[in-house]
């Protein structure tokens, strides 16, 4: 989600979006670019959030296809994937900022109970959604941030079919 986390590869070659249409792109992108040490994440957000983020995104001018992919109302996790857990993001002008990124998950912590697993994501849902109201209300983060979502991320299981 956020590339002060991990690198992320764009999905288009000028570097100015980094979300794959599907993860077979994503996967022969990562593929023609010699990057097997790249892991390919399904990112989601719950329906009822979609509206409120397209906004959102077209509020700040954005005009990429990322609100069409954020509005897709497609079944998710899909087949074959495995939910890793949720990472708490908000958008700024072709980016997306994480909790942890600016350094709020301590906060987050002592204001509402909810803090990531070892692996830096949270588990529970209610937990994160709870979080992310929590994090939109206070103000608090980057001041380009206006609105705090829940992201579930996933990847393929192992032995799932490519892409799925």
């Amino acid at each position: 989600m956020s590339d002060c986390v991990v690198e992320l590869m764009p999905a288009d070659p000028d570097g100015w979006d980094h979300w794959f249409s599907s993860p077979q792109e994503a996967e022969t992108a990562r593929d023609r670019a010699g990057r097997s040490n790249f892991h390919v994440l399904g990112v989601g957000f719950a329906a009822a959030d979609a509206p409120a983020l397209v906004a959102d995104i077209a509020d700040r001018g954005w005009d990429g296809s990322l609100n069409e992919r954020v509005d897709r109302r497609e079944t998710f996790p899909g087949p074959g994937e495995r939910r890793l857990g949720f990472e708490l993001v908000g958008f700024d002008v072709g980016t997306w900022h994480a909790w942890s990124c600016v350094d709020l998950v301590t906060v987050v912590r002592q204001a509402v109970g909810v803090r990531p697993g070892p692996d830096g994501l949270i588990q529970d849902e209610q937990d994160a959604h709870r979080a992310a109201r929590w994090l939109t209300s206070s103000g608090l983060g980057d001041p380009k941030v206006f609105l705090w979502a829940a992201a579930l991320l996933t990847e393929p299981s192992v032995g799932a079919p490519p892409g799925g």
